[in-house]
Parts: C-alpha cells; structure tokens; sequence
C-alpha cells in the first residue's frame, strides 16, 4: 500500500516536472519568434541612405530651420524671488530660470551678459499679476513676454537675439 502510495507521487512530480519544461520551451519560441519579427521587419531602406535622404531635404529648406546649431542651456545663477500684487493679498514668488540657446557663440554671449537678461526678467516678472500667475495661460504668457524682452535687449547690445526661449524649470508662489 505504501509502495502504491509512493508510485503515485514520483509520477505526479515527474508530470508537474514536465508541464514546467513544456512552459518555459513556449515562452521562449514565443519570444524568439516576437524578437525576430520586431528586428528583421520593417523598412528595407539601409539607416545611412534614410539618413542621407534627411540631410537632404534639411539643406533644400533652410528657412524652415532658421535656427541652427546644438541645444545649449544656460542656467540663471540665482533664483528670481519677487513679490506680486493679487485680489486678495500680495503673493511671494520664486522663479529658476534656464535659457535656451542654439551653438556655443551664443552660449558664451548669454553668459557673459547674464546680469542684463537676469535685470530684464526681474523687470518682466515684477510686472506681473498674482491672479495671473495662478492659470498655466498666465505663466506661459509671462514666459513668452520675458523671451521677448530677454530677445530684444541682446538685439541691442550684441546684434543678435542670442537666447531662443526662457524655460522655467522652477515655480513656486505663496
């Protein structure tokens, strides 16, 4: 009886044994099968002539891309920490700032003229309404607004606009 018993259970673990090897042989041709598919298909285009094909159409549109060269970001030194008027009391706010600039020639002029753009985005931001500071249209309007301003006092003083957008990387207002 005991012997039957015994049996009984080394068949069971040799089935379970089994139905695992089964599984795991599945999900690996599954994977392999998914694998290829994801690799092999797609364009038959080699990656060097698609590039070439880009780089083309880049050098037949160059107003299209007026502003050329790399990313570059030039971060404020500071925070830009100021109070606004508001409806129903007078608000305290705290703004890091980044610039961004295209090439390293206006990286270098942004940077050697960084307490001009920090006085005209105090003047910006000082201007600015607690109520409207509040709703995403009024930061995204007081972000456009010391763009522009940020723009045209480099236009004055370094021939260019040098700085594309002002990012705001940090806004907290009490």
């Amino acid at each position: 009886m005991a012997e039957e018993e015994l049996q009984i259970e080394e068949d069971g673990k040799k089935k379970g044994k089994m139905m695992m090897i089964i599984m795991i042989a599945v999900v690996l041709i599954v994977g392999g099968g998914a694998a290829y598919f994801f690799l092999f298909t797609g364009d038959d285009t080699p990656a060097a002539a698609q590039l070439a094909a880009t780089d083309g159409a880049a050098a037949q549109a160059p107003a299209a891309n007026a502003q050329v060269g790399t990313a570059l970001y030039v971060a404020m030194p500071r925070p830009f920490v100021f109070n606004v008027p508001g409806s129903g009391r007078d608000r305290l706010v705290q703004i890091k700032v980044q610039l961004l600039v295209r090439g390293s020639d206006n990286e270098e002029i942004a940077k050697s003229h960084i307490p001009l753009i920090e006085g005209k985005l105090l003047q910006v931001f000082s201007s600015a309404n607690a109520d409207d500071l509040v709703t995403e249209a009024g930061k995204v309007e007081l972000r456009d607004k010391a763009a522009q301003e940020v723009q045209t006092a480099m236009q004055d003083i370094a021939g260019a606009k040098v700085v594309e957008r002002v990012l705001f990387t940090g806004f907290v207002m009490q």
